[in-house]
């Protein structure tokens, strides 16, 4: 029995991440003729394309996609492998990637990143600051951070802390349009809309005794991002509803109130995912363990 070729396994992995030999050639620091071979290796011995070739660019074959899960785990468990052979002052160096929502990236994570860059001088941190859904394990990320209720998958979730949503408009929006006191009359009133949700134009809360109601509001503006409504909602121009982080010194200095209090929208969670792998870099949970520290 033939031992697994595991170097061509990793390298696929990373010309499947990356889209190109060359750059691949350029991250491990070895030559483009051997990442080629490297693949041509493991497609021989496979009996099957991984990649269609052009002069320009390589994309994925069928049975590529189907067997990049396997290269991936390969690598990730290679490289945590290797790492737990070497002493502690060569574990925390190299690259982390981490996907984070635009907003939140931007208030809350930046100084906790900048404090992890201190700490760990060696670590390069490469985050990308989306508020769309990342696939963690086909773009290459090592960590996560969601803000969202979280459907069931193989990925592995901390929860680092609930986080209240509220309704909100501004007090001259209410001196001039009037405050609704159930949920049902917010079909009458102009309606912020979050779209990076499942059903946006869906608005479903639960009263104080426990009683649900689902009710769909008039759209006056709508994005996949919640900071960008504040400026509108805070001038008067409608009603919408944010999580606390993003709202919460508006409704403290005034600027917007809080309505239908005794009515919530389901309450969502700060979240770390990670790939499913049980093997992580060193590096990686320095930094998963730094983001639960000062992130919940």
């Amino acid at each position: 029995m033939n031992l697994p070729d595991f170097e061509a396994w990793a390298i696929f992995a990373a010309a499947a991440r990356l889209g190109s030999f060359t750059a691949v050639a350029h991250e491990l620091a070895i030559s483009k003729p051997t990442v080629s071979k490297a693949v041509t290796r493991l497609e021989e011995s496979l009996g099957t394309v991984l990649f269609h070739r052009t002069s320009r660019k390589i994309s994925l074959s069928t049975a590529g996609k189907a067997l990049l899960p396997y290269a991936q785990a390969i690598a990730v468990d290679g490289e945590a492998a290797m790492e737990a052979a070497r002493d502690t002052a060569h574990l925390l160096r190299g690259q982390i990637r981490l996907a984070a929502p635009l907003s939140f990236g931007l208030s809350h994570l930046a100084p906790v990143i900048a404090d992890f860059m201190c700490e760990y001088p060696e670590i390069a941190v490469d985050v990308q600051l989306n508020d769309a859904r990342v696939d963690l394990v086909e773009e290459g990320f090592d960590v996560a951070i969601r803000i969202a209720e979280l459907p069931d998958s193989s990925l592995r979730v901390v929860r680092l802390r609930g986080m209240k949503v509220h309704c909100i408009a501004s007090p001259d929006y209410l001196k001039r349009r009037g405050t609704p006191t159930r949920p049902e009359e917010l079909v009458d009133h102009d309606c912020f809309l979050y779209s990076n949700v499942p059903n946006p134009e869906m608005w479903n809360m639960k009263g104080p005794e426990g009683q649900k109601t689902s009710v769909r509001p008039r759209c006056r503006f709508r994005s996949n991002n919640g900071d960008i409504m504040l400026p509108a909602l805070i001038a008067g121009r409608g009603i919408g509803y944010l999580p606390d982080f993003l709202c919460q010194d508006a409704i403290d200095s005034g600027a917007l109130e809080v309505i239908l209090p005794d009515w919530s929208f389901n309450e969502i969670a700060l979240n770390l995912m990670m790939p499913p792998s049980p093997h992580r870099p060193a590096r990686v949970n320095a930094l998963i363990n730094h983001l639960k520290k000062h992130l919940r």
